[in-house]
């Protein structure tokens, strides 16, 4: 788009009628400002990985009741092409605690609304995943969640789910886009009047009569009840929910299992959307669990729990025997969670032949060698944990594999399908259990990570983020990776590549040239498998002005894991982000 469009739509939007004052102040306060004009007019929301997700404030490029009206058009369109059946069904709506979050779930409810859809909304703040559970509770066509999940304040975000529960797949999201797309003339898009809905039936608020049904299979996630009433009164645990939604549902699911003995951090109960005391409300950085520690160190505290805003990822700390406390990554607990599930199940003679684990490619391969340890199969997917949804639709279609867990190493885990996302309030019990589990044996959950890599080797991971904001920065994204492309690595830190896979051609190719396809959806991520056993990855964030590299290595102590893992780090920083 150049200059003169941009000018246009800004000039558009400044001089339409009856826009909200905030608004109308902000277009006026960026009037002498070309750079500000043209990032927020330049181009559209796009819908990624986890949907649309942006800054809030005025303009194309920006999280606005303009821009929720238009996607929600953009879904109305499509549910308008559906058989009556499937139309009739309606969208559930939920939306977590930052700003204008209700405001946006109320303006989708009224679009939809004039087009004759029928909305179920929350009555106040939920998870997401509990989101994901009232769209098959509910039996919706689909599922709207307004979030941006742990981004900083500024940020507001929308999630569309489809009929399984799960992120809408490719496909749909595609079509979605289209509809999207056509819808030129923000502020010509029909919106009905709230009462009106009311009265008619087609918007309906729900809230309780969920809740308790999504806490009644909350109660199912827990293996070992009998040592959550037993031991489960010693382990001492801290919990907090970032002043996020898991407020809301994870301290009656704690009750409900039997866990008491914990407390939570007061000041993050507090649903804030200036997220006052972590301005970063991210469970995987170290400086989010601040205020736990402090509160952990004040009760001796055994392990520190953090849910995300919308509630949907989950970090730990354990206490380390000098007092400190040691933040697990995200690929850490999974592996500890999932060697706890197959190993219980085990025990108990239910674990089934055809068990399944789902993770997305760039996760931990140490959960690739627990499954093959218990016989279970694993299955790798692309990032988005709408992929590990479609994969436990196909097997209860399919009738030939049984869910057993999924995970992606951003922090994400689902246990139980009755979710079809990442849920961290099912985490979160499950986790008590695991740390419980191990007190019972003088241990902590650290020392059963411990345990996992003296079985089956150390290993590690880390994910190098580089930010490329400005109008410019798509572009530089979008050169780097054909670079990356018209130039393959041959080598790496120094180690031979042995094969590289491109899941934007769906062809893997060995280091002789030999081609196998790879059966998995398009996607602008390249992996790369090297002669030492470590594998890398570069994958443009969908929803972030991101490209991330991943890296997973593997030795037999620690002591060379964390030397082998700086090494590739540096590599990764000094040749790759150098292209």
């Amino acid at each position: 788009m150049n200059k003169t469009e941009i000018m246009e739509r800004y000039t558009e939007w400044k001089d339409a009628a009856n826009l909200p004052a905030d608004l109308k102040n902000e277009l006026q306060a960026m009037t002498d400002d070309s750079n500000a004009i043209a990032d927020a007019f330049s181009t559209s929301l796009s819908f990624g990985t986890a949907g649309m997700r942006g800054v809030i404030g005025a303009g194309t490029n920006r999280m606005n009741i303009y821009t929720v009206r238009q996607a929600t058009e953009g879904l109305a369109k499509l549910m308008e092409t559906l058989p009556a059946a499937d139309r009739d069904r309606g969208v559930v709506i939920s939306f977590d605690p930052r700003y204008n979050s209700r405001l946006f779930a109320h303006e989708a409810a009224r679009v939809l609304g004039a087009h004759g859809i029928k909305s179920y909304v929350f009555d106040d703040i939920r998870p997401t995943p509990e989101l994901s559970f009232a769209v098959r509770h509910l039996h919706t066509y689909a599922g709207i969640m307004i979030t941006a999940s742990h981004n900083p304040k500024q940020y507001n975000g929308y999630k569309i789910y489809g009929p399984d529960g799960g992120q809408m797949p490719p496909k749909e999201s595609d079509l979605m886009t289209t509809y999207v797309r056509q819808v030129t003339d923000l502020f010509a898009i029909p919106v009905a009047v709230e009462p009106d809905l009311r009265e008619q039936d087609l918007l309906q608020i729900v809230g309780e009569d969920v809740d308790v049904a999504y806490l009644d299979q909350i109660k199912t996630v827990n293996v070992n009840h009998d040592l959550i009433q037993t031991v489960g009164k010693d382990l001492k645990f801290v919990y907090t929910p970032l002043h996020g939604t898991g407020k809301i549902i994870a301290r009656r699911a704690l009750s409900d299992a039997g866990f008491q003995n914990y407390d939570v951090v007061v000041p993050q109960t507090i649903a804030d959307p200036e997220f006052p005391t972590t301005p970063f409300p991210n469970p995987e950085f170290p400086q989010t669990f601040d205020l736990a520690i402090e509160l952990g160190n004040q009760e001796d505290a055994d392990v520190l729990i953090a849910t995300d805003p919308d509630a949907d990822r989950l970090g730990a700390a354990v206490r380390q025997p000098d007092g400190k406390y040691q933040l697990m990554t995200g690929n850490q607990i999974a592996s500890v969670l999932l060697d706890y599930i197959l190993k219980a199940k085990q025990a108990a003679n239910e674990l089934p032949e055809d068990g399944m684990v789902v993770k997305s490619i760039v996760s931990t391969e140490l959960a690739t060698d627990i499954t093959n340890h218990y016989g279970v199969t694993m299955k790798n997917v692309l990032t988005g944990f709408k992929f590990i949804a479609e994969q436990i639709q196909l097997a209860e279609v399919n009738h030939d594999h049984t869910f057993l867990f999924g995970f992606e190493e951003s922090f994400g885990y689902l246990i139980k399908p009755f979710v079809r996302d990442k849920d961290a309030i099912q985490s979160t019990m499950l986790l008590a259990e695991v740390a419980a589990y191990y007190k019972q044996q003088g241990q902590t959950l650290y020392d059963g990570l411990q345990a996992l890599y003296e079985q089956y080797g150390y290993f590690e991971e880390a994910t190098i983020s580089e930010e490329f904001s400005g109008l410019d920065g798509q572009e530089t994204m979008a050169n780097l990776m054909k670079n990356f492309r018209a130039h393959p690595l041959t080598e790496f830190n120094g180690v031979a590549v042995v094969a590289q896979e491109d899941f934007q051609t769906s062809v893997k190719t060995a280091a002789d040239g030999t081609e196998t396809p790879i059966d998995l959806p398009q996607s602008n991520v390249l992996k790369y498998w090297l002669a030492d056993g470590t594998w890398l990855a570069i994958r443009p964030s969908g929803t972030e002005p991101k490209i991330k590299f991943y890296v997973g290595i593997k030795a037999d102590s620690q002591a060379k894991a964390n030397e082998r893992l700086e090494s590739y780090i540096a590599a990764i920083n000094h040749d790759l982000l150098q292209k």
